[in-house]
């Protein structure tokens, strides 16, 4: 108990790219070895694995490390997980194939083996994922993952991009503030890590908005001078002490650096436990040995890890144990989230409580209600169609944009396939005419995301196109297309002065996404005349572009960029180091940003390198404008 370990045991070894893992409750652990999903046993008891299972196989391989991971239990009992871009996944399954294209989360469900795809739309590097009291889905892109819940459309398409909503690479997992010993401003904000471009630890509050919960930055617990340090998953433990695992490596990046660099250090890491100063740790909670009723008291703990662990060890238990003490816990609670804990155990179990679920729908708490759709989503099978669609009717003209969101989520589930499809399931026409009213009320950014992406799901997208709502759906969608397109930035005087010029040149260079490319690697201008550069990025990350004179090293100015990731001012500047050689530059733009650059082109002709000088990027970004 002295904070640092004292025995490292190996209890499985011969993984491959092992990038993300989860413990089932019974022993066992279900792990990514692309391109399968495993579950890993220890059936003698001797302390090691000895019985891998392949779960499914047929998930992407094509970029390594944006497969399989983030793993972990939803507040629902589910698998959750996901891939990210290039991949492409065909998993055969006993209710059909699943596939999916250039990234979506999936969702298992253990008692019926049962593989969900949705989510899918384009992000990169989308480390990290956690959920919030109230069971919404937090990641770092995007952010408010909830959102994202819409079954995907048809392969091998995909929803829209995260624009206009928060969405970053770069950040690789976060834990909310619970334990009363860390200070009171810490409290209900959560604490993420981030690996680049710098490398900190930041404490965020967590916002309520119309539609969604935003995060906003407070202050940073760690920020590294030493940029070996870098930062890859983040957790709290049993007692509240706060865990940071380091990956401590002077080399990141697979494309940045060589793989046989010999820097790279494929031995060494490290794992930072944080506390408050002269903080006494609370007691563990007892989990293991727990009884079921003490299993059941720890859904009402404020903290989260406590909640987690108990239904992980209730789920490891038989429907016939668990539902009996389960309802008579349920009918003593008066709190609406403790009884949000028992509707999410109920699902785990695949037992529709009908009662308890249409109470927390009409719950005068908001949030309590828009979180009571997730288990609708999977119930509505088992439920009289009438009453899904009543329910489903309610939350989709309730006051609250919260509810409103998860009620029309909710809609891409209750179509079964064509195949699963009986004379009792709900139909798809029915689903199509409850969820029309909701085009005509007034919707933020991220309600307007998942109406557009369910009506796009391929579960309702057929059965809308030749409905009598085909004409509105259409025009919705549009809009929303429309609104969701890259604008350019408006013109002031000045700027429209030097537009009228004689011989103004014109550069359009946006970034290819996700490759750490220019779209152009080189332009052509004539000497001494102006020129008009429009930059834009439709990345998730951030990029800059710098012209430099003529002669100047791409990698001095590049390195001086790197070094300066260690400053925790640095983003502020753009990483665009201080240097007269440095002739123009934009600033660092974030995702679906414009930025133009108007300059008269140097009167003398020759190469004039340019380069994004975000840290690790210039190695590849880079080009030449050309002075004729």
């Amino acid at each position: 108990q002295d904070g640092k370990a004292d025995k490292c045991t190996t209890w499985a070894d011969d993984l491959h790219i092992p990038l993300s893992f989860v413990l089932d409750g019974n022993g066992g652990i279900f792990c990514s070895e692309e391109p399968h999903l495993t579950h890993l046993t220890d059936t003698d008891g001797d302390g090691k694995m000895d019985h891998r299972e392949i779960v499914f196989t047929g998930f992407g391989c094509e970029d390594s490390h944006h497969a399989l991971h983030d793993f972990t239990w939803t507040p629902g009992g589910d698998l959750l997980f996901r891939e990210s871009i290039f991949h492409n996944s065909q998993t055969e399954t006993a209710y059909g194939p699943i596939r999916a294209k250039n990234s979506s989360w999936f969702l298992y469900h253990p008692s019926t083996k049962k593989l969900t795809a949705f989510g899918a739309y384009p992000n990169t590097n989308p480390w990290g994922v956690t959920f919030d009291p109230y069971g919404n889905h937090v990641a770092s892109h995007p952010v408010f993952a909830s959102t994202f819940h819409a079954t995907n459309p048809d392969y091998p398409s995909q929803h829209p991009g995260a624009r206009g909503m928060q969405a970053y690479s770069g950040v690789c997992g976060q834990d909310f503030v619970s334990h009363d010993f860390w200070p009171k401003e810490m409290q209900g904000g959560f604490i993420k890590v981030r690996y680049k471009p710098t490398n900190r630890v930041e404490f965020h509050h967590w916002n309520e908005e119309p539609a969604h919960f935003s995060e906003k930055y407070q202050f940073d617990l760690i920020f590294s001078t030493n940029l070996s340090f870098i930062p890859v998953d983040f957790r709290f433990g049993p007692r509240g002490a706060a865990y940071v695992c380091d990956w401590y490596n002077p080399v990141k990046g697979h494309a940045q650096y060589s793989l046989r660099d010999p820097r790279r250090d494929r031995k060494a890491g490290r794992i930072w436990r944080i506390i408050p100063k002269k903080a006494k740790l609370d007691s563990a909670p007892k989990i293991a040995t727990a009884s079921i009723t003490e299993l059941l008291d720890h859904l009402k703990s404020p903290h989260y890890r406590t909640r987690y662990w108990a239904k992980r060890e209730l789920r490891s238990k038989t429907s016939k144990e668990i539902l009996s003490p389960l309802l008579a816990w349920t009918k003593k609670q008066k709190i609406p989230l403790h009884l949000l804990e028992s509707l999410w155990l109920h699902q785990a179990f695949d037992q529709p409580n009908l009662e308890l679920l249409e109470k927390l729908i009409r719950s005068d708490n908001h949030l309590v209600a828009a979180s009571a759709f997730g288990p609708l989503r999977f119930w509505a099978p088992k439920l009289p169609p009438s009453k899904s669609l009543n329910l489903l009717n309610y939350g989709i003209s309730h006051p609250s944009q919260h509810v409103r969101r998860e009620a029309v989520l909710c809609a891409s589930y209750l179509v079964p396939s064509h195949s699963h499809r009986t004379d009792s399931s709900i139909t798809p026409s029915s689903v199509v005419n409850t969820l029309a009213p909701i085009l005509e009320q007034e919707a933020d950014t991220h309600l307007a995301y998942a109406i557009s992406t369910t009506l796009n799901s391929s579960a309702l997208k057929p059965h809308w196109q030749d409905s009598q709502h085909a004409s509105t759906i259409t025009k919705a969608l549009a809009d929303f297309k429309k609104s969701n397109r890259l604008k350019p930035n408006t013109k002031n005087a000045n700027e429209a002065s030097f537009d009228a010029q004689k011989g103004l040149q014109t550069i359009e260079i946006s970034c290819i996404p996700e490759r750490l490319l220019f779209t152009k690697d080189k332009f052509t201008v004539k000497a001494g005349k102006p020129v008009r550069l429009h930059f834009s990025n439709p990345d998730v990350t951030e990029h800059n572009l710098l012209i430099l004179d003529q002669g100047t090293s791409v990698q001095e100015i590049g390195e001086a960029a790197n070094r300066m990731a260690a400053d925790p001012e640095a983003a502020k500047k753009g990483f665009i180091p201080n240097d007269k050689r440095i002739l123009h530059a934009t600033k660092l733009l974030k995702k679906d940003t414009v930025q133009t650059l108007r300059f008269m082109a140097p009167k003398t002709p020759g190469e004039y390198p340019f380069l994004c000088s975000y840290p690790g990027h210039w190695t590849i970004m880079k080009g030449v404008m050309i002075v004729k």
